[in-house]
């Protein structure tokens, strides 16, 4: 089984190098194996969903700036399958180019050098959702 969080260093392609549909292809990698776990751990699963509704749903701040944070923080834990799923949310609740670019450099800004690995990738994947989702 594929894991979604991969520790830093196991992904070799630069940013440039990502092909066109990588961020899709990461969401869907770890498909099968989350379904059977769910199969074995139902009531984590169901309430790991419910805190995830709770948390996204639009209070004093839009789901959309909190898709953002979201993006930031996986950009932090280099985590290329929450980068994929949050760029995607973040997308489709309207984020604009600028607004992601401004996170990214923040990201960049709090994590030093490896914000400046990954917040690449994650602007790869908006763009790739970008493309995808309008």
């Amino acid at each position: 089984a594929t894991s979604v969080c991969k520790p830093a260093g196991l992904r070799t392609m630069g940013p440039e190098e990502v092909p066109m549909g990588h961020y899709h292809d990461e969401m869907r990698s770890n498909q099968e194996s989350a379904r059977e776990l769910r199969a074995l751990i139902p009531g984590t699963y169901d309430g790991f969903v419910q805190m995830h509704k709770a948390s996204f749903a639009d209070g004093e701040l839009s789901t959309k700036v909190k898709e953002l944070i979201a993006v930031a923080i996986a950009v932090t834990d280099k985590c290329e399958g929450c980068i994929a799923a949050h760029t995607r949310s973040a997308v489709r609740h309207g984020a604009s180019e600028m607004e992601f670019a401004e996170m990214l450099g923040v990201a960049i800004d709090m994590n030093g050098g490896p914000g400046t690995v990954y917040a690449p990738k994650a602007w790869a994947a908006y763009k790739d959702f970008k493309e995808r989702y309008g």
